[in-house]
This record gives structure tokens, C-alpha cells and sequence, in this order.
């Protein structure tokens, strides 16, 4: 049958190969042929504006005026929030900010302090 290994998330055994990345086809899971990089491909790093890495329960300061949708409210250049959670996403930072309440924010729009 085939020599390809199962899939190290759920045991597999239908992975295939697609150029140099092994494939699972019940939980996408995705990883290299050669297995040198199975672990470091898990897990998303998140950066703030200058390169920073974030990490869950950081304080961070926005670096730009961000207009509220749906609203007229502003968050303000300077404004620190405390205690993020990051998030998978577009806005990849959930938090919340006094005065305004529960937010996503993008990572490039806030510096870590």
C-alpha cells in the first residue's frame, strides 16, 4: 500500500503527498516530507508593529488613531491595554479597552511595552 506515514494530528492513515508536504485529508493538517519541520509549522507567531513577539496577558500601546466601526468612538495614539488574548483571524488581538469595551485589534497597528 503506501509507505507514507499517518498524520501526526488525528493517526490518519490517508495522507498523501503534494510536492515536498505530506497532506491530511480528514483534518488538513499539513507537514513536511521530510519531517524536520513538524512542529515548527503548529504554531503561528504574532508580532506587534516592530517586531516584537506577543504572547497572551501583554500590555501593549496603539500607535495609531483607529476609528471604531459601526461607531463615532476613537481609539486614541497612546491608549494601553492590558492583559491581550491573541487570537486566530484577521484581527489576531482581543481585548478590552476602558471606555470602549470589547475590541479585535491587528497586530500592526500596536506596540508592545
Amino acid at each position: 500500500m503506501s509507505a507514507l506515514p499517518p498524520c501526526p494530528k488525528c493517526n490518519s492513515e490517508y495522507t498523501y503527498q503534494d510536492g515536498a508536504q505530506l497532506i491530511c485529508p480528514e483534518c488538513a493538517h499539513e507537514w513536511s516530507a521530510d519531517g524536520n519541520n513538524e512542529a515548527a509549522g503548529d504554531e503561528k507567531v504574532i508580532k506587534d508593529s516592530v517586531g516584537n513577539v506577543l504572547q497572551d496577558g501583554d500590555t501593549i500601546t496603539v500607535i495609531k488613531d483607529l476609528k471604531v466601526k459601526g461607531s463615532s468612538l476613537v481609539v486614541k495614539v497612546g491608549t494601553k491595554v492590558k492583559n491581550i488574548r491573541l487570537v486566530d483571524g484577521d484581527h489576531d488581538i482581543d481585548c478590552k479597552i476602558d471606555g470602549i469595551g470589547a475590541m479585535k485589534l491587528k497586530s500592526e497597528f500596536v506596540r508592545k511595552v
